[in-house]
C-alpha cells in the first residue's frame, strides 16, 4: 500500500470545487462500506484471536520422533550449519521464511500507532505472504527507539530469516534503514511501501503508455506526494529511461527543485529528496501542482486520501488522454469517475473495487518466492524492475485496455512467472546461492504458490479452520 505524503499547500491548489449532492452522497456511501468493514474486521479478529498459526510439517508418531526433531539428534543437524552457515537454508525452514518488521510507526493511514496497534496489520500481511507466495511469515513490531535500535533489532534476528520484509516505517528514515540494513546482512531486505508501491506502479504505468500509445522516454511525468512510494518510483522510472528533465515531483511545499529555498535545509533532513532535487530540477518548473501539471501526461498521486486533494481542473490541464493513478488508501485523491469525466484516459486507485489496482500485494508475494527460491543475498533495484516487467507482461498477455493495465488477484496464474523472472535476475546478476534455469525455477514457484490454498481448502473440510461466522460473533471457544 503506498505511503502517503502530504498534500500541496493551498498556494498550490486552485480555488476549491464546490461538491454536488450526488458526489456527496456517494463519498458518504463509501465512507459507510468503509466503516461496516471495519466494524466487521474486529469482530472476525475477536472470533479468529488472530489470522496465522504454527503448524508441525513433519510427521510425529511416537516419542522416537522428538529424538530425531529435537534432542539428542538434531545436534549433528546444528554441527552441520556450524561448518557451513549456508546449509541452514538446506536444513531449516530459513530457506522460506521472512521477517516482517515494523516500528509501527507509519501504519497505513494511521500514522504513528507503535508496534502493539501495528500488529494486525502485520498478521495480515503474514497471512498474504502464505496464501499468495507460499512463504512463511512471521510478524515482528519492534519496540525501539531510534533508527540505530531498530537496526540493531533487525541485524541480530537475521540468522533465523531467508529474508526482511520492512513494513509501515515512516519518512525520511524508512530509507536509511532499507540502505543500511540492505549493506550489512547477506539475505534479501525490502521496504514494501517503498518497493512493493514502485513496482506494480511501474508496471502499471508501462502498459497504460503502451495503451495511451507514449515512450517512457518522452512523456511528462508528476509524482504528487514525496513520501516512500513516490521516491521509490521516481528512482525506478529514471532508470527505465525517463527523461529527469521531465519529472516533477510535488510535496507539501510545492515542485521539488534545486532553487528550492529549502533545499539546503534538505540536504541534511531528508538526503533522499535532495538528491531527486538535483537530479530532476523540478522538470524545469517552479510553483505548485498547478504548475506541475500542466501538460503533462502522466500524473501518479500517493499523497493525502482525501477525494480533491487532485481535482477535475489539474486533470484538464494535462495533454490530452492523460493518464492519472490516485493511490492513497482509503479514498483516493480524485474518483476514477471525476478523473474520466475530466478527461483521463487511464485511471488506476490503490482500491479493490475499481478497476486497475495499483496494490503491493500483486508484487512482494512473488518477488519474496522469487529470491528465497534463489537464496538470493540481496535485492537490488534489478530485482525489482524485474518483477515489474513480468507483472506488466502477465496484464498484456490476457488483453490490455483501459481498464485493465495490471492483472487482479485473481489471474494467479501471473504471480509464478513474477517469481520466476526475479529468481532467474538473481542469477544474471550473481546474487544467488542457487542456480536454476528459468523453467526449473517457474515450476518450483507454480508448486509452493499453490500449495497453500490446499492446505486451507483441507483445514476447512477438516473442521480445523472455523467457518466464518454470519453474524456478529461470540468468543470462539477452542477445540480440545
Amino acid at each position: 500500500m503506498a505511503e502517503s505524503a502530504p498534500a500541496p499547500t493551498p498556494a498550490a491548489r486552485l480555488p476549491r470545487r464546490r461538491v454536488s449532492r450526488s458526489e456527496a452522497a456517494a463519498d458518504r456511501l463509501r465512507e459507510g462500506q468503509t466503516e461496516a468493514l471495519g466494524q466487521r474486521a474486529v469482530e472476525l479478529a475477536r472470533f479468529y484471536a488472530g489470522k496465522v498459526e504454527t503448524v508441525p510439517k513433519v510427521p510425529v508418531r511416537s516419542l522416537h520422533d522428538f529424538s530425531l526433531w529435537y534432542t539428542p539428534g538434531i545436534a549433528e543437524v546444528s554441527r552441520a550449519i556450524h561448518r557451513d552457515p549456508d546449509l541452514a537454508f538446506e536444513l531449516t525452514g530459513r530457506w522460506n521464511t521472512v521477517a516482517i518488521v515494523t516500528d509501527g510507526s507509519r501504519v497505513l493511514g494511521l500514522g504513528d500507532i507503535g508496534p502493539r496497534a501495528a500488529l494486525p496489520v502485520m498478521e495480515g500481511k503474514a497471512l498474504l505472504f502464505k496464501f499468495l507466495g507460499g512463504v512463511d511469515a512471521v510478524p515482528l513490531p519492534v519496540q525501539v527507539g531510534s533508527p540505530d535500535a531498530f537496526l540493531s533489532a533487525v541485524e541480530s534476528i537475521a540468522p533465523a530469516f531467508g529474508g526482511v520484509n520492512l513494513e509501515d516505517i515512516a519518512s525520511p528514515k524508512c530509507f536509511g534503514i532499507l540502505e543500511e540494513l540492505s549493506q550489512r546482512l547477506e539475505i534479501p531486505v525490502w521496504h514494501d511501501d517503498q518497493l512493493g508501491t514502485a513496482a506494480a506502479t511501474v508496471a502499471g504505468l508501462v502498459n497504460a503508455l503502451t495503451v495511451t500509445g507514449r515512450d517512457v522516454r518522452e512523456i511528462r511525468t508528476v509524482l504528487l506526494g514525496a513520501g516512500a512510494a513516490n521516491l521509490a518510483t521516481a528512482r525506478l522510472l529514471l532508470a527505465l529511461g525517463q527523461s529527469p528533465e521531465r519529472l516533477s515531483l510535488v510535496d507539501q511545499h510545492g515542485i521539488l527543485d534545486a532553487e528550492r529555498d529549502d533545499v539546503d535545509e534538505l540536504s541534511i533532513r531528508h538526503p533522499w529528496k535532495y538528491r531527486l532535487a538535483l537530479k530532476t530540477n523540478g522538470g524545469g518548473r517552479t510553483g505548485g501542482l498547478a504548475e506541475a501539471v500542466a501538460g503533462a501526461d502522466v500524473i501518479v498521486a500517493a499523497s493525502t486520501p482525501v477525494p480533491g486533494t487532485l481535482r477535475p481542473e489539474h486533470v484538464r490541464a494535462m495533454a490530452p488522454q492523460g493518464i492519472v493513478f490516485a493511490l492513497a488508501n482509503p479514498v483516493p485523491e480524485i474518483w476514477p469517475e471525476v478523473a474520466r469525466a475530466a478527461g483521463a484516459a487511464v485511471v488506476a486507485t490503490g482500491r479493490s473495487d475499481f478497476p486497475n489496482q495499483v496494490n503491493n500485494s500483486l508484487v512482494f508475494p512473488a518477488v519474496f518466492r522469487g529470491v528465497l527460491d534463489a537464496r538470493a543475498r540481496a535485492m537490488p533495484d534489478e530485482i525489482v524492475l524485474a518483477a515489474a516487467r513480468e507483472l506488466a507482461r502477465g496484464a498484456e498477455r490476457k488483453g490490455l485496455s483501459p481498464h485493465h493495465i495490471l492483472p487482479t488477484m485473481e489471474e494467479a496464474e501471473v504471480f509464478p512467472h513474477v517469481a520466476a523472472a526475479v529468481a532467474s535476475q538473481a542469477v544474471a546478476l550473481g546474487i544467488a546461492r542457487r542456480r536454476h534455469s528459468h523453467d526449473e525455477f517457474l515450476e518450483r514457484a507454480r508448486q509452493l504458490m499453490a500449495r497453500p490454498a490446499r492446505l486451507v481448502r483441507a483445514l476447512a473440510r477438516a473442521r480445523l479452520t472455523e467457518p466464518m461466522p454470519r453474524a456478529p460473533a461470540k468468543p470462539r471457544r477452542f477445540r480440545a
